[in-house]
């Protein structure tokens, strides 16, 4: 089924083979479906949340190894392909990321393997590290075992990820959850740059500072947390119950949620929403025909800053980052 979703893109610069010099233009659909849930969705509501997104139009699916959906994600893929949805998988736009156990150079080729397997796909659009961080091989512990935080080897492991990329692995590589200053120390090494940065964004954290360097450098934002993950342990309620957005969602006869994809996409950045429920699936595409006022704008603009996801869970006093100041690179 034909949606505007899939004319409306981003373009991503990537290379062309190994060591040619040359680029090529590809594109991210602006709005994506996220497959992180906490508490986890069974796999057949998760399926038909895919099966019924793939319907109604949307072409960008993000996932990642720490989600454990990647298998789920496949097998509607699968699915959608059977049913005539797609014609092929090359229709999609499939993103994941390595996890923090494989964020160590000569685990991140079979990471990607094991990505692909799970998938049953031949190949990624989009391959992110997921943290700048690392955790002790083998140690999946969640919560994470604060002991087996490890610093990252920027230059190693984003020399498997260009490895990723050069064996035809993934068609773009990334980072998420990148400060300024952190992809400067990639950029200071790198062969390749990071065509993307998935980090949290929406009304109540805007991430100006970050989103001008990265359009500076050429890497496309994408947003997760859009809606702030209300009920999750990484999300905040402060989106969804910010009074200058539901004003403005009444004013315009929108949703709240849809008012903060309509500011997200008039920012020029792609999108992760994560919704399995139908009727919000598709509400959340209906994003595309109308746009803010310039005066709406400015009262979004006005809304008090504060990040969601301050990611405690990786402040250690035995660690790499031992406050939050630290982590982010003063960007709080």
């Amino acid at each position: 089924m034909a949606s505007t979703s899939n004319i409306l893109e981003l373009p991503l610069v990537a290379p062309i083979g190994s060591g040619t010099g040359k680029t090529s233009i590809r594109s991210i659909p602006v709005l994506g479906l996220g497959t992180a849930a906490f508490p986890f969705v069974d796999p057949q509501t998760f399926k038909e949340a895919i099966v019924n997104a793939i319907q109604v139009g949307y072409r960008h699916f993000d996932t990642a190894a720490a989600y454990l959906t990647e298998h789920s994600l496949g097998e509607a893929i699968s699915e959608a392909i059977s049913l005539g949805l797609i014609r092929s998988r090359d229709e999609l736009f499939v993103t994941s990321k390595l996890w923090l156990t494989d964020a160590h150079s000569h685990l991140v080729l079979p990471a990607i393997h094991n990505t692909l397997k799970n998938l049953g796909l031949e190949y990624l659009d989009l391959y992110l590290i997921h943290w700048p961080l690392s955790l002790k091989p083998g140690s999946y512990d969640f919560p994470l075992n604060k002991d087996h935080i490890l610093p990252m080897e920027f230059k190693g492991v984003w020399e498997a990820m260009e490895e990723c990329l050069k064996l035809g692995l993934t068609k773009s590589i990334g980072v998420s959850n990148f400060s300024c200053k952190k992809i400067e120390t990639l950029l200071a090494t790198a062969k390749i740059p990071p065509s993307v940065n998935q980090v949290e964004m929406n009304p109540v954290w805007q991430q100006k500072k970050l989103r001008e360097f990265c359009e500076r450098k050429g890497i496309v934002i994408t947003a997760y947390s859009p809606l702030g993950g209300k009920g999750t342990p990484w999300g905040t309620n402060a989106v969804m119950e910010c009074e200058v957005l539901k004003q403005i969602a009444d004013i315009k006869g929108k949703t709240v949620a849809q008012v903060c994809l309509r500011w997200a996409y008039e920012q020029r950045v792609s999108v992760v929403v994560k919704s399995f429920n139908k009727e919000r699936i598709k509400e959340n595409m209906d994003i595309f025909d109308w746009e803010l006022l310039p005066e709406e704008m400015d009262k979004i603009n006005q809304i008090p800053q504060k990040r969601g996801c301050p990611a405690f869970d990786f402040i250690s006093d035995h660690g790499p980052y031992k406050t939050i100041e630290q982590f982010w690179d003063g960007e709080i």
